[in-house]
């Protein structure tokens, strides 16, 4: 199933005219008398919405300005430009590279000054994001890449930078999934799949590619590692949206599991800008459940009592737009009423294939206990 790809060529022009705007338009400040500044889009819970229609999570219209002639924003300012200047050599010469080689790329002492133009990653971090919220691009659209996370295996070939893989025979380690996966970089090829199950661990990964599950479920089974990256969410969107594959998420059962369901289903905050090409609102929340300790009799030893931190998270989440659906409401009263959460590895203590053999086998064939 061959998918057309994105010219990389008109991609690559179009970011350098945003970026090429974003100096013109502070050297036109200048030339007025002006002092130069940059109006970034607010990147937090005040100014996103839940959209119900599309059940998809958007930023909204509020802005900051960051001026140059303000001595509390004139650093954050001139690093925010130093940031897009690496961008726009990366894009020059066709070169990619990790967002932490990007930090180096910035960082030099000022002057005969003993001031750095940045001191910490997380600065060079925070002006990327501000870039990318402020020109509408990615930051693997200005060619740079974080470390591979998570993994997929199943019935899919694709072509990675003019390599052809077959993730049918990547071994126990499966395809690592990188964190650049646009269409000019990943081709599709065929994708012979029922579904996607996306899960949160990669130990738990390793059981079901074992166990083989993907080969006997059809599926395409992938990892985040945790908090999935924006790779991995991208290709989960890519394989639901072209392929229109359905989506499962199986996490642990406590309030982070939740979150990394929601991010995947509706997107998540910091990225509410890019919700259209990561969020995919279909996806479906496969467990664990609060009500998978009777279901399933699992022992009272694999328990945890929830600490004050996952009750805070609990109460957060409970109260976010996009978990008022009353089957949500009930899911987090119940945690919080038990005051417990288990972790997916309390399944091993029924066996160490239960999740395979019993679990999840159990909750395709009752689909009205998972939760949307």
């Amino acid at each position: 199933m061959a998918k057309k790809t994105n010219n990389s060529e008109d991609r690559t022009a179009r970011v350098l005219d945003k970026l090429a705007e974003m100096g013109n338009q502070a050297i036109r400040d200048i030339d007025r008398n002006r002092s130069p500044k940059l109006s970034i889009p607010v990147r937090s819970l005040s100014n996103v919405s839940f959209n119900k229609r599309r059940s998809i999570i958007e930023l909204g219209s509020s802005k900051q300005d960051r001026t140059f002639f303000n001595v509390g924003m004139a650093k954050k300012f001139m690093q925010t430009y130093l940031v897009a200047q690496a961008c726009k050599q990366l894009l020059d010469e066709g070169k990619t590279t990790s967002i932490r080689d990007l930090y180096y790329m910035v960082k030099h002492t000022i002057g005969d000054s003993k001031v750095n133009t940045v001191d910490e990653q997380a600065e060079s971090d925070a002006c990327l994001e501000d870039l990318e919220v402020t020109i509408d691009t990615l930051r693997e659209e200005l060619n740079l890449f974080a470390s591979n996370r998570g993994a997929m295996v199943g019935k899919v070939t694709l072509v990675d930078s003019g390599d052809t893989i077959d993730c049918r025979r990547m071994g126990s380690g499966g395809y690592s999934i990188p964190s650049i996966v646009e269409p000019d970089v990943i081709q599709f090829v065929e994708i012979d799949a029922d579904f996607v199950l996306l899960v949160e661990k990669d130990a738990v990964w390793r059981r079901l590619n074992e166990d083989k599950f993907w080969k006997d479920y059809n599926c395409v089974l992938l990892h985040g590692g945790g908090q999935p990256s924006r790779g991995v969410r991208r290709m989960v969107h890519r394989l639901a949206m072209e392929a229109k594959l359905d989506v499962f998420v199986l996490t642990d059962n406590d309030p982070w599991g939740y979150y990394i369901y929601s991010v995947i289903k509706q997107g998540s905050i910091n990225l509410a800008y890019e919700s259209i090409r990561m969020a995919v609102p279909g996806a479906r929340f496969i467990g664990l459940s609060a009500g998978d300790k009777e279901q399933f009799d699992l022992p009272s030893d694999d328990k945890l009592r929830l600490n004050k931190t996952d009750v805070i998270r609990a109460k957060q989440i409970k109260n976010y737009p996009w978990f008022q659906k009353k089957h949500w409401q009930d899911e987090i009263n119940l945690m919080l009423k038990n005051e417990m959460k288990y972790e997916i590895e309390a399944l091993s203590s029924k066996g160490i294939s239960f999740i395979t053999e019993v679990y999840l086998p159990h909750k395709f064939a009752n689909p009205k206990e998972m939760l949307d």
